[in-house]
């Protein structure tokens, strides 16, 4: 088996002091880029959001592949108004260009869900920019499904969280 093929573990973890510059350095591909903040942008969010954002770094063995970012119980919409019921789900997600279709996008969402069921959540919300290259169809094969509502520019996308395996 070529060292390609291998997979070592897959694991999220917190952006650190060691980490922070390798998770700012993840860039996906060109045409990509219009539907995807970069992350140094999204840990500056989290900075001045600590009490919502969940940031981390999708770590293949010891190499960073991508980063993940989710948020937690969101009572308010962005005009202030307040949710029906709360909501967590991603917040980012950007998979390194050369890393991509080889699951991590799946393994990161994969995670963000196994962790919103450990908080005792039992939906997740996504948004994203529609277009070509865009992420629509990755977050619709996931299950995610259209709520007719949007978030600026992006459509939000729901889905109930499977049971634990």
């Amino acid at each position: 088996m070529s060292e390609s093929s291998v997979r070592r573990p897959l694991r999220l973890e917190k952006v650190t002091e060691e980490n922070v510059a390798e998770a700012c350095r993840i860039q996906v591909a060109p045409e990509q880029e219009a539907f995807v903040t970069p992350v140094a942008e999204s840990l500056a969010e989290a900075y001045v959001h600590q009490d919502l954002a969940w940031p981390r770094v999708v770590m293949d063995g010891d190499e960073t592949v991508g980063f993940v970012m989710a948020f937690f119980d969101v009572r308010f919409t962005e005009d202030g108004s307040i949710h029906d019921r709360p909501r967590s789900g991603l917040w980012r997600l950007n998979i390194a260009a050369g890393k991509q279709g080889r699951g991590y996008g799946r393994f990161a969402v994969e995670a963000v869900m196994e962790e919103l069921r450990r908080r005792g959540g039992t939906r997740v919300t996504v948004t994203w920019r529609q277009g070509e290259n865009g992420p629509e169809e990755f977050y619709r094969k996931l299950g995610f499904a259209l709520t007719g509502e949007t978030s600026g520019p992006d459509v939000v996308g729901e889905r109930d969280l499977p049971p634990s395996a």
